[in-house]
Protein backbone atom coordinates (compact mmCIF):
# COMPACT_ATOMS: atom_id res chain seq x y z
CA UNK A 1 0.00 0.00 0.00
CA UNK A 2 1.20 3.09 -1.17
CA UNK A 3 -1.11 5.74 0.19
CA UNK A 4 -4.42 7.05 2.43
CA UNK A 5 -6.18 9.20 -0.04
CA UNK A 6 -8.84 11.80 2.14
CA UNK A 7 -11.06 12.64 -0.44
CA UNK A 8 -12.74 16.00 -0.30
CA UNK A 9 -15.36 18.27 -2.66
CA UNK A 10 -13.30 20.68 -4.23
CA UNK A 11 -14.74 24.10 -2.67
CA UNK A 12 -13.69 22.36 0.65
CA UNK A 13 -10.94 20.71 0.57
CA UNK A 14 -8.69 23.52 1.72
CA UNK A 15 -10.34 23.44 5.20
CA UNK A 16 -10.15 19.99 4.83
CA UNK A 17 -6.67 19.71 4.47
CA UNK A 18 -6.15 22.43 7.51
CA UNK A 19 -8.47 20.39 9.95
CA UNK A 20 -6.48 17.29 9.04
CA UNK A 21 -3.14 18.40 9.56
CA UNK A 22 -4.33 20.17 12.97
CA UNK A 23 -5.85 17.29 13.76
CA UNK A 24 -3.25 14.97 13.07
CA UNK A 25 -0.49 17.58 14.07
CA UNK A 26 1.26 17.28 11.17
CA UNK A 27 2.17 20.30 8.36
CA UNK A 28 0.19 20.12 5.49
CA UNK A 29 2.23 20.77 2.29
CA UNK A 30 0.59 21.48 -1.03
CA UNK A 31 2.44 19.97 -4.53
CA UNK A 32 2.41 22.88 -6.97
CA UNK A 33 3.01 19.85 -9.55
CA UNK A 34 -0.40 18.77 -8.68
CA UNK A 35 -2.39 21.49 -6.83
CA UNK A 36 -5.51 18.65 -6.28
CA UNK A 37 -2.99 16.93 -3.73
CA UNK A 38 -2.38 18.39 -0.15
CA UNK A 39 0.19 16.25 1.36
CA UNK A 40 -0.04 15.59 5.40
CA UNK A 41 3.62 14.83 6.20
CA UNK A 42 4.93 12.40 8.34
CA UNK A 43 0.93 11.48 9.19
CA UNK A 44 1.60 8.11 9.08
CA UNK A 45 5.34 6.65 8.95
CA UNK A 46 5.68 5.01 5.26
CA UNK A 47 2.54 5.90 4.15
CA UNK A 48 1.83 8.92 2.17
CA UNK A 49 -1.20 11.01 3.60
CA UNK A 50 -3.27 13.14 1.27
CA UNK A 51 -5.87 15.29 0.76
CA UNK A 52 -7.34 15.55 -2.64
CA UNK A 53 -10.05 17.93 -4.22
CA UNK A 54 -12.25 15.45 -5.96
CA UNK A 55 -15.34 16.71 -7.50
CA UNK A 56 -17.14 14.01 -5.99
CA UNK A 57 -18.30 13.62 -2.62
CA UNK A 58 -16.49 13.24 0.49
CA UNK A 59 -14.82 10.08 0.86
CA UNK A 60 -11.63 8.05 1.80
CA UNK A 61 -9.71 5.71 -0.30
CA UNK A 62 -6.29 3.60 -0.20
CA UNK A 63 -3.36 4.01 -3.26
CA UNK A 64 -2.09 0.47 -4.31
CA UNK A 65 1.81 1.42 -6.10
CA UNK A 66 2.69 -1.56 -8.22
CA UNK A 67 5.28 -2.36 -10.69
CA UNK A 68 2.99 -3.98 -12.54
CA UNK A 69 -0.45 -2.10 -12.96
CA UNK A 70 -2.28 -3.97 -15.23
CA UNK A 71 -1.37 -7.12 -13.38
CA UNK A 72 -2.56 -6.12 -10.33
CA UNK A 73 -5.83 -4.77 -11.82
CA UNK A 74 -6.38 -8.10 -13.28
CA UNK A 75 -6.14 -9.52 -9.69
CA UNK A 76 -7.95 -7.43 -7.94
CA UNK A 77 -10.60 -7.57 -10.65
CA UNK A 78 -10.28 -11.62 -10.04
CA UNK A 79 -10.50 -10.86 -6.45
CA UNK A 80 -14.21 -9.27 -6.87
CA UNK A 81 -13.41 -5.62 -7.51
CA UNK A 82 -14.44 -3.46 -10.48
CA UNK A 83 -13.35 -1.20 -12.67
CA UNK A 84 -14.88 2.40 -12.29
CA UNK A 85 -12.63 4.58 -14.11
CA UNK A 86 -9.02 5.19 -15.00
CA UNK A 87 -7.10 8.68 -15.05
CA UNK A 88 -3.46 8.88 -16.63
CA UNK A 89 -1.82 5.84 -15.31
CA UNK A 90 -4.25 5.21 -12.38
CA UNK A 91 -6.87 2.83 -12.17
CA UNK A 92 -9.48 2.98 -9.81
CA UNK A 93 -11.61 0.08 -8.72
CA UNK A 94 -14.46 -0.59 -6.33
CA UNK A 95 -13.98 -3.28 -3.89
CA UNK A 96 -16.68 -5.44 -2.68
CA UNK A 97 -18.52 -3.07 0.31
CA UNK A 98 -18.24 -0.16 -2.45
CA UNK A 99 -14.99 1.46 -1.22
CA UNK A 100 -12.29 2.56 -4.14
CA UNK A 101 -9.23 1.81 -4.50
CA UNK A 102 -6.71 3.48 -7.17
CA UNK A 103 -3.56 1.68 -8.60
CA UNK A 104 -0.82 2.86 -9.64
CA UNK A 105 2.44 2.60 -10.93
CA UNK A 106 5.27 3.12 -8.27
CA UNK A 107 5.69 6.24 -7.05
CA UNK A 108 8.02 5.45 -3.39
CA UNK A 109 11.02 5.51 -3.31
CA UNK A 110 12.62 2.36 -5.67
CA UNK A 111 14.47 0.89 -2.45
CA UNK A 112 11.70 1.16 -0.28
CA UNK A 113 9.60 -0.29 -2.71
CA UNK A 114 12.04 -3.09 -3.54
CA UNK A 115 12.13 -3.78 0.33
CA UNK A 116 8.38 -3.45 1.35
CA UNK A 117 6.40 -4.86 -2.17
CA UNK A 118 4.26 -8.07 -1.88
CA UNK A 119 4.53 -10.79 -4.70
CA UNK A 120 1.18 -12.54 -5.29
CA UNK A 121 1.51 -16.02 -7.13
Amino acid sequence: MYALIVDAPERESSAAAQFWSAALGVPARADSAEPQFTSLVGAVDGLATVVQSVDDAPRMHIDIETDDVDAEVDRLVRLGATEVSRWLQCHVLRAPGGHLVCVIPVHSDPDLFAATARTWS
